[in-house]
């Protein structure tokens, strides 16, 4: 996994890929294209293009398997539940596109308009767009380089048409590389409102995770709070809680207490959840009086507090 160096000037710096630090890192000529004579157009165009949405939210983890894909997609089933929200999913994950399956929208395509690319609607309110649509079959592999993934982010955020939109989640792939720079780079001057980093409670999980929030801090992309998912598993029948990967040095608590950023919340397992994303439906309606349930709406609740704090004064979100 290509990680950011870990004395990194971060890419709003004038050194960014520039500096000695920077030698050998294989994301060394994008982050010298913003801070040097000719930065890419794409910056500018994007911003104009994200004047329509109000929120951005990256969905990060140092950790592969550890549920973003899955909090993206239920974040996103919360939020478009008030229909008078819009809301947006994108998925960088370009070599690994779970995001179609999961909201049930395998085998669908994106179509070309006069505006750009139309993302493909699993609601009157609720757009997705990802790579996985793209492709001739969903067993097919993506072997790309960094640069023509770069590319592909650069043309998801400039080129599709979104329209008017409250939230925009966007799902990324495990650690701190290409798509992740890519992504905050090309969104900086549009105002992401931060990040919601996933883990699970054991320590091989949580050494990742740290290096990602360490990320978020060299790029200054805000932390929203941390997610821990699989936190315990409730019996059904008995309702006694059973910690299938045990905390063993604190799990995210002890983790968010350390590093001083906000814990939004623990998910515990539930069965249900897989066999949902495997259907393509909504958790949160499949099971609603589940207690992962309860867990992912008071996280939902808390992410649309923090957004709202920091939505600049006078300006009404797009529904409202």
């Amino acid at each position: 996994m290509e990680e950011v160096p870990h004395d990194c000037p971060g890419v709003g710096s004038a050194q960014a890929g520039r500096g000695a630090s920077c030698q050998g890192c294989p994301n060394q000529g994008l982050c010298a294209s913003g801070a040097g004579a000719a930065p890419d157009p794409a910056i500018e165009e994007i911003k104009e293009k994200m004047k329509t949405v109000k929120h951005k939210i990256l969905v990060l983890s140092g950790k592969g398997g550890v549920g973003k894909s899955t909090f993206s997609a239920h974040l996103a089933h919360g939020l478009a539940e008030d229909e008078n929200t819009q809301v947006a999913l994108l998925d960088v994950d370009i070599c690994g596109p779970s995001i179609p399956k999961i909201v049930g929208l395998e085998g669908e395509q994106v179509h070309q308009s006069g505006s750009g690319w139309s993302p493909v609607f699993l609601e009157d309110n609720l757009g997705v767009m990802s790579v996985g649509f793209l492709l001739s079959s969903p067993d097919d592999a993506v072997i790309w380089r960094g640069p023509k993934k770069n590319g592909m982010i650069k043309q998801f955020l400039r080129d599709v048409d979104w329209g008017e939109v409250d939230y925009l989640i966007v799902d990324t792939p495990p650690g701190t590389s290409d798509e992740h720079l890519s992504a905050v780079q090309y969104l900086a001057a549009a105002h992401i409102d931060g990040a919601v980093i996933i883990t699970t409670p054991q320590e091989v999980s949580l050494q990742d995770v740290r290096k990602e929030i360490s990320f978020c801090h060299k790029v200054k992309l805000p932390v929203i709070g941390v997610v821990e998912n699989m936190s315990g598993f409730i019996c059904p029948k008995c309702q006694k809680e059973t910690q299938i990967f045990p905390p063993t040095t604190g799990g995210a608590e002890v983790m968010c207490h350390d590093l001083k950023v906000p814990l939004l919340g623990k998910v515990p397992l539930d069965p249900r959840i897989g066999k949902s994303c495997d259907k393509g439906q909504s958790f949160l309606v499949e099971a609603p009086d589940s207690p992962a349930t309860l867990a992912y709406r008071s996280i939902i609740q808390r992410i649309q507090e923090f957004c709202s704090l920091r939505q600049p004064k006078g300006e009404n979100l797009v529904g409202s």
